[in-house]
């Protein structure tokens, strides 16, 4: 979410409602000196039913060997081969491996020589009786430790979903970690070093080396509320020009994260359980489009004749509309969510018809949500948004203590807007989500103190959607 809207919008509530730092080369070139070191750990990404795409990082000149097998002790290796990695791909590694079988956990690792890789385990796309994944946005390196990826880590998960601002561009008080760079990154090698910096966090090791990771971008990964055509916060004269510096952050993020194609907007089938399609909301977006016209067509078949019982959508930015308490000086809207972008929303709100099983899976906006989209007089459909991981919420832009001045303004929020059935402003964490023929469940996790790396987390509230009611109700403990 945008620093400005995002304080724009917490502000005028509140005057409504009264690891170590590790420096990190990421230039260097192989020499028979160097020790080959896994720095960054393993990642796994983009599942289908016969294929994941494996991801590390290594700086050799050496042929890269990578092994998959079914047991975490490599007794049975059911694929092999050999890559090569170069400084042209700040000497990353991607391996797309064929030839799987569906909705089956895997092992993997690399080996350069006798050096071996720490192994991860991933697992195939496909369904049982249900399907678990975890949900993540918005962390902030400076503003605090990864403790909730630690804990996804940790849970019996198909894939995790991330919903955007997987690094940020910036450098961020208060400053729990320095910046890697110390400067907002501008350059290939400014963003090349973020993305290095963030995945030598162990929970982010952990989190990656657990489960397939399904990633779309947000605005942070480039700059505060990026487009296609600018952003804000840069300034051609002092940063040069806005195509150059997007392409850069670009190219770095797709050598970083284990995404398929260089492409963020794809979908993934889980059987006839669930569909998931994941957005960009940025790379197409103008002054008059959130989606640019090929993205909205895409979707809008997709959601119209899939026959999957659940049409999930990765969404980074809320759908939903969103009204803000009325303060002066301040707008009354948020015009970087789909509130900005009417004609969008009301071409894909209106496609969905008498279909009530779409849920929308969102992030950016630092605050735990569960809607039901209106149109027209009626939800069409339902979404939950994850709060923040690390990154400033409502209390700590307005230096309050957690759960004071919150409170009245999430009863005002929900008072000019009825369809939003739960809002939680202060709290940071990460989600889940089960879904089952019957319904879809989400949960929110908070950690007990973002400034810990190794705090709590607990699960603090629950929400689920039946089958075909586009409702949300709360879970009781």
């Amino acid at each position: 979410m945008s620093g400005v809207d995002r304080r724009t919008f917490l502000k005028a509530g509140a005057v409504a409602g009264a690891a170590t730092t590790t420096t990190l080369s990421t230039t260097g070139s192989a020499s028979a000196a160097e020790p080959v070191i896994f720095q960054h750990g393993v990642a796994s990404g983009d599942p289908l039913p016969d294929s994941v795409l494996l991801w590390t990082r290594v700086i050799t000149s050496s042929p890269i060997k990578w092994e998959v097998a079914r047991d975490e002790d490599f007794r049975r290796i059911v694929k092999r081969g050999t890559t090569h990695t170069s400084a042209d791909r700040d000497h990353t590694v991607k391996v797309d491996v064929r030839g799987l079988l569906p909705n089956r956990h895997h092992w993997y690792r690399f080996r350069v020589g006798d050096v071996v890789s720490p192994v991860g385990r991933t697992k195939t796309a496909g369904c049982g009786s249900e399907l678990n994944f975890g949900m993540a946005s918005c962390a902030n390196w400076s503003m605090g430790h990864f403790a909730g990826y630690g804990f996804l880590a940790q849970q019996d998960l198909d894939a995790v979903i991330h919903l955007g601002d997987y690094i940020y561009e910036g450098v961020y008080a208060p400053e729990v970690r320095p910046a890697d760079p110390p400067h907002e990154c501008v350059t290939l090698d400014d963003y090349r070093r973020r993305h290095a910096q963030v995945k030598t966090d162990r929970h982010v090791q952990a989190m990656h080396a657990a489960h397939p990771v399904i990633a779309t971008w947000d605005d942070h990964e480039s700059a505060d509320n990026s487009s296609s055509i600018g952003s804000p916060l840069h300034d051609p004269a002092t940063e040069g020009p806005w195509g150059v510096r997007l392409a850069a952050a670009t190219q770095a993020y797709f050598e970083w994260m284990p995404v398929r194609d260089n492409k963020v907007d794809r979908s993934f089938q889980f059987g006839h359980l669930a569909s998931l399609t994941m957005l960009d909301l940025r790379s197409f977006r103008t002054d008059t489009t959130i989606l640019g016209a090929a993205q909205r067509t895409w979707l809008i078949d997709r959601l119209t004749r899939d026959d999957s019982r659940w049409k999930l959508v990765g969404n980074s930015v809320m759908i939903s509309p969103f009204k803000i308490p009325p303060a002066p000086g301040f707008p009354s809207s948020n015009p970087d969510q789909w509130d900005g972008f009417p004609a969008d929303r009301e071409l894909v709100l209106r496609a969905l018809g008498e279909r009530r099983n779409t849920v929308f899976l969102t992030g950016d906006i630092h605050s735990s949500w569960a809607c039901e989209v209106p149109f027209e007089g009626r939800s069409v459909a339902t979404e939950f948004i994850t709060t923040s991981l690390t990154s400033d919420n409502f209390d700590e832009l307005l230096k309050v203590p957690p759960r004071t001045g919150s409170v009245l303004l999430e009863a005002q929020i929900q008072l000019l807007n009825p369809h939003a059935k739960f809002v939680e402003l202060d709290s940071h964490g990460v989600g889940t989500v089960k879904v089952t023929a019957g319904e879809v469940r989400y949960d929110w996790h908070y950690t007990a103190d973002r400034k810990d790396p190794d705090s709590a987390v607990t699960r603090a509230h629950s929400y689920r959607t039946r089958h075909d009611t586009a409702q949300v109700e709360r879970v009781l403990p």
